[in-house]
């Protein structure tokens, strides 16, 4: 019996949770809860389960962080990664390419929809939205228009924590500690039609999409077209909660982008690899963006790999003369993370997770739905296997909580109570308080049952205490 099984069974660790409050500074986490109570190690994973340092399982509900579309404990991943290693652990694409970063770059760009066939490789989402910026200001330097350097995106988007990054994402609270950032990042409303009134926008769909693609105009005339070098949208807005794109939105909005010279980025950090049933969620939307970035699914997780993927026509003025783009990551296209990403494809190709998703995506949405017959959901909403359950403190008015009640509610009870009932999800109050799921592209109605069953008897739970 290894150690791992000899934890799994139930023996836990008093090491491991005394080093982590002593030594593990974990991201986004308010270490001070920690100090006196131990942080969840999570020891195993297997399919759509992890499992603690204590021996309870638990359904990911959120493939660890949107990312493990294949599911958990892959050995045939794990093989690959080990033969790469052994082969060649490590070389860096600096001026020279490796036999797996070649053949991923081939294969992510024949996913990728019209004339994307330049992929370069980050570490993960945050470095490729960098990327993306870094490259739109160069391309209108190199083409004549050197003033083009801000950026559109929508309020409350997440679109990394690099500088540049966190200049686009449109969350105030997460920049303020970092400020001054990258200027040149400018925000408009996002999609959230169930808060459509808010906003004064209209209610009907096709109208709001109008509504909201008409912002961005507004935004990039305001600032002065031959400033706006970009906008960057997500296909479905993950931070917030889900903001699925109305009828007709995206082309608008690339209509607007052409009359104005703006390349559009299609973030797909989370929404590519088979989230939305595609391999980009561009496809699915119908939309052609100039830039996509991407990162999380490409491997699920099994090593740390992300992209920008350029259109042949941004490609084109780095291709004259002495012209080069002098940015870069150390080990931005791995060997062993090119490897495996390459042979976590095989996967989606060989088992259909696409096809699954699309197969189910309605059983998902419609299982998460009967959850509407309690009083603290006021809206549930997303695309594919990527939802969010959106919690209210009165159901016909639509009033949020307080700042108060999020504290009891999103950080200090559903993250542990979920979690202890069996279940990892995303309580969230980026924007308002939700409760985001994003389970493996190969789960089916049995998992859906269990996370809304669970869900249900945690709320029920929840609204005892506002």
């Amino acid at each position: 019996m290894t150690v791992t099984e000899q934890v799994v069974q139930g023996a836990g660790s008093s090491d491991l949770t005394t080093a982590a409050r002593d030594h593990l500074w974990m991201h986004f986490a308010r270490m001070g809860a920690y100090q006196d109570r131990p942080a969840p190690v999570i020891v195993k994973g297997e399919g759509a389960y992890i499992w603690d340092d204590k021996g309870h399982k638990v359904l990911d509900g959120l493939s660890g962080l949107f990312v493990v579309q294949a599911g958990h404990g892959r050995a045939e991943l794990a093989e690959v990664m080990a033969k790469q290693a052994e082969t060649l652990a490590f070389f860096p694409v600096w001026g020279y390419a490796t036999e797996p970063a070649i053949q991923l770059a081939e294969r992510v760009a024949s996913y990728a929809p019209g004339d994307l066939n330049r992929v370069f490789f980050t570490t993960g989402g945050g470095e490729a939205v960098e990327s993306a910026w870094k490259v739109a200001k160069q391309y209108f330097k190199l083409t004549g228009k050197p003033l083009k350097h801000k950026v559109i995106s929508r309020a409350t988007a997440y679109h990394g924590t690099p500088q540049g990054a966190l200049a686009i994402t449109g969350l105030p609270a997460m920049k303020q500690a970092f400020e001054p950032l990258t200027p040149g990042g400018f925000r408009v409303p996002n999609t959230n039609i169930y808060r459509a009134e808010r906003m004064g926008a209209p209610t009907d769909p096709v109208e709001f999409g109008r509504w909201s693609a008409a912002r961005i105009e507004e935004a990039i005339l305001f600032e002065g077209p031959d400033t706006v070098a970009a906008v960057v949208l997500e296909p479905v807005q993950n931070s917030g909660g889900c903001f699925t794109p109305p009828p007709g939105y995206f082309q608008l909005v690339r209509e607007i982008c052409d009359r104005y010279d703006v390349l559009l980025v299609s973030d797909e950090v989370i929404c590519g690899f088979g989230r939305h049933g595609t391999m980009f969620a561009c496809e699915k939307f119908g939309y052609q963006p100039d830039i996509i970035t991407c990162a999380k699914g490409m491997s699920s997780g099994y090593g740390p790999i992300g992209a920008m993927i350029a259109s042949d026509r941004i490609m084109a003025p780095f291709l004259e003369g002495k012209n080069f783009f002098p940015h870069g990551y150390t080990f931005g296209g791995h060997p062993v993370s090119a490897a495996v990403s390459l042979a976590n494809l095989d996967i989606f190709e060989r088992e259909g997770l696409n096809q699954n998703v699309l197969d189910h995506e309605q059983a998902l949405g419609d299982t998460l739905k009967k959850l509407l017959d309690l009083d603290i959901v006021g809206d549930v909403r997303g695309d594919g296997y990527f939802w969010a359950v959106e919690l209210v403190k009165d159901k016909t008015t639509k009033e949020t909580f307080d700042l108060g009640e999020r504290e009891t509610l999103i950080k200090q009870f559903l993250p542990s109570a979920l979690f202890r009932n069996g279940l990892y999800a995303r309580p969230d109050d980026r924007g308002e308080p939700v409760i985001q799921v994003a389970p493996a592209l190969t789960t089916g109605q049995a998992e859906f049952d269990e996370m809304e069953q669970i869900l249900r008897a945690t709320l029920i739970d929840a609204m005892k205490l506002v």
